[in-house]
């Protein structure tokens, strides 16, 4: 009786033990997989602001103006050419024949 105790209670030992280091071994793995998610998010944090310095660099008005007058050949119009257009809501517009 107290031989099957003891061997109930050795058996339970062991098992015991397999599971903290199966536990431990997940533990570490999981560690390791979240530290290799940080350091690729920290590599897309990096890479993000890159292409924000890109964007900026290429949105420059000056390098607009100059494309659109280099390639383009685009020019400013002349004042005689520009040519104003005034806003009027369409309520205040009363024309024959047109329903409000």
């Amino acid at each position: 009786m107290i031989m099957a105790r003891t061997f109930i209670l050795l058996l339970l030992l062991v098992v015991s033990a397999l599971l903290l280091v199966t536990s431990r071994h997940q533990t570490r793995k999981l560690f390791i997989e979240l530290e290799h998610e940080r350091q690729l998010a920290q590599r897309y944090q990096e890479e993000y602001s890159r292409l924000q310095l890109e964007q900026s660099t290429w949105s420059v008005p000056n390098r607009i103006d100059g494309l659109a007058r280099d390639k383009l050949e685009m020019q400013l119009p002349e004042p005689n050419q520009i040519r104003v257009i005034a806003y009027e809501e369409r309520k205040n517009i009363r024309t024959e024949g047109a329903q409000p």
